[in-house]
């Protein structure tokens, strides 16, 4: 397994993740994606949304507000002691921690000094709305998208018209004050969720399990997501939380782990909430939030499976996953380490890399023409590389995952072909300009 050092590293140098206010010496746990990270964080939203929203004919879409009225997390439970961790404190080095993550609840795993009695501490961001910094103008900022989704239920059931079963989904940022961060973008206070509310008929006499098959079939869903788009199904396993882990809404929960380099930790996970937050919100805002059944002609709260995965956290494992480090031949027969990141081409930040075999003043206009034709015809993400060796570039692409590179050389002046070279294999093929366009299509989705 790779150690995630080596990930951080790649991830800086190559421009995917950035210490967040580095040049004032960073703010803990907080990241900021460079050129090729939004890249590469953008392609994995697009193909979630585009397999969970586009694909299917039962899925809407939505994009809530960050801030939302605080009789929201009244009502959903998140201003009470169920979404709050036990919080301890050194008493010689002042550090804190997660009372029900340590060993020894009564020292400090830092400096063995003694640790305070465990005190809960709500996780969620506290702000204000408007120019006055009191409790009637308390606010907070989002610790999960599912309740705007609920919220607005009644609202895309009017607008759209939709018949149970039916999903909702949302990306985006979300806030949790954690105690305890770390291991890079795995756990940080924001954060990015690709989250989804699929409404079904509650479970009756007739389908006592209608809920809980349906959760397995999301869940089955979730991991063909990530096993499609190249991670191994070695490194996934789905785990069960015990009765005493499920969350105050939740009847039963799974979560989808991968493999990371400090062991298993959560990507996604799949609830089965039940009818808890519709009639919650029902009750709190006295606004009736449920579905009137047309074949039974009654009105039903629906019950909810709610599939909710971590963008930073699935993108962590996709870059752990693709990274291989191999021997190759050079360009004299020798033999030398070649870092290789095997992104499937879906989410590769650059699709093509168009590369002159020098800067030679004869073959910059041609390079300049294909380069041309690659990024507006074909409409790919792509880089025009011309610094350093060909050997050197062919590295650089390969360690940022660029799954094909177009060669320009001499005798492209002569028959007007230029060179395709694929990533994993490195395989070469000469095809025509003219043909060039539809055969990088053959080969990216």
């Amino acid at each position: 397994m790779t150690d995630l050092s080596t990930i951080v590293s790649l991830a800086k140098r190559r421009g995917f993740i950035f210490q967040s206010s580095e040049v004032y010496g960073g703010l803990a746990s907080t990241y900021d994606y460079g050129p090729l990270g939004v890249e590469l964080k953008n392609n994995v939203k697009a193909h979630w949304w585009r397999t969970f929203v586009h694909q299917r004919d039962d899925m809407v879409g939505l994009d809530a507000a960050i801030l939302m009225a605080p009789q929201v997390w009244v009502a959903s439970g998140h201003t009470s002691a169920g979404f709050a961790d036990p919080l301890v404190e050194c008493k010689a080095c002042h550090h804190r921690f997660r009372a029900d993550q340590l060993d020894d609840p009564s020292c400090c795993p830092n400096c063995g000094g003694d640790l305070t009695e465990p005190r809960m501490f709500n996780l969620m961001f506290k702000t204000f709305l408007g120019p006055v910094e009191d409790e009637a103008s308390n606010a907070y900022l989002r610790p999960e998208t599912a309740q705007g989704i609920f919220v607005n239920f009644q609202n895309v059931l009017n607008a759209t018209r939709r018949k149970l079963p039916f999903g909702i989904a949302q990306i985006g940022k979300a806030f949790r004050n954690e105690i305890t961060v770390g291991n890079f973008i795995f756990r940080t206070r924001e954060f990015e969720q690709m989250e989804i509310e699929y409404f079904i008929k509650p479970p009756s006499d007739a389908s006592p399990d209608s809920d809980m098959e349906c959760l397995e079939r999301w869940i089955d869903d979730c991991l063909r997501w990530y096993t499609g788009l190249g991670i191994s199904p070695d490194h996934l396993r789905k785990r069960w939380h015990e009765s005493r882990e499920l969350s105050h809404y939740s009847k039963a929960t799974c979560d989808i782990e991968y493999l990371f380099p400090w062991g298993w930790g959560e990507i996604q996970g799949i609830a089965n909430r039940t009818d808890y937050d519709l009639k919650a919100h029902s009750k709190a805002s006295g606004v009736t939030l449920n579905y009137f059944d047309e074949e039974t002609q009654e009105h039903t709260t629906p019950y909810v499976i709610e599939p909710s995965a971590g963008v930073d956290r699935a993108l962590l494992a996709f870059l752990i996953d693709a990274y291989h480090e191999e021997e190759a031949p050079t360009a004299d027969g020798k033999m030398e380490k070649r870092v290789v990141l095997k992104l499937h081409p879906a989410l590769a930040p650059i699709k093509v890399a168009v590369l002159p075999l020098s800067r030679n003043p004869r073959l910059v206009p041609k390079a300049r023409e294909v380069y041309s034709a690659v990024r507006n015809s074909a409409g790919f993400v792509c880089q025009y590389d011309d610094a350093q060796s060909i050997g050197r570039r062919y590295r650089r692409q390969d360690e940022v995952g660029t799954p094909l590179c177009v060669t320009i050389d001499f005798q492209t002046l002569d028959d007007n072909a230029v060179t395709i070279r694929e990533r994993d294999s490195m395989q070469q093929v000469r095809v025509p300009i003219s043909d060039l366009v539809p055969a990088l299509k053959e080969r990216l989705p």
